[in-house]
């Protein structure tokens, strides 16, 4: 159920990507940091499901606080002439990287284990089939 959700999200948002304005240079750099906010928030999400302690307030607030930060931060930066933005894209990109290992991981071990207890199964069926 989840995998269907996942994959009609990924539909509806590239059919509104297709349709939607181009973005400014003035605020490019706006929706990049807001993205890359909501990129790890959602790897997060995904990363804390797997370890089965989701919580949808934090994700949720974790979403939106990131992002306004992450915004805020630029505006900042702007204001000051220095780009501090970078850091945050440091950061988010960092940490995207940390939950994305984990995903992996959890998947690596999944398939492992079905390997080896199809492995069990076939030389149990040949032992018994040699008997």
């Amino acid at each position: 159920m989840i995998y269907l959700a996942i994959i009609l999200g990924c539909i509806l948002g590239a059919i509104l990507g297709m349709g939607a304005p181009i973005i400014s240079y003035t605020y490019s750099t706006y929706l990049a940091i807001a993205v890359i906010a909501a990129l790890d928030s959602v790897f997060g999400g995904i990363s804390s499901v797997l370890k089965k302690n989701f919580d949808l307030k934090i994700f949720l607030s974790g979403f939106f606080v990131n992002g306004i930060l992450s915004i805020l931060l630029t505006v900042l930066g702007q204001k000051l002439n220095v780009d501090i933005y970078l850091a945050t894209i440091f950061v988010f990109v960092s940490r995207m990287f940390n939950n994305l290992t984990i995903i992996r991981r959890y998947y690596v071990e999944k398939w492992s284990e079905k390997l080896e207890k199809l492995k069990q199964i076939k030389t149990e069926t040949e032992q018994e089939n040699k008997q």
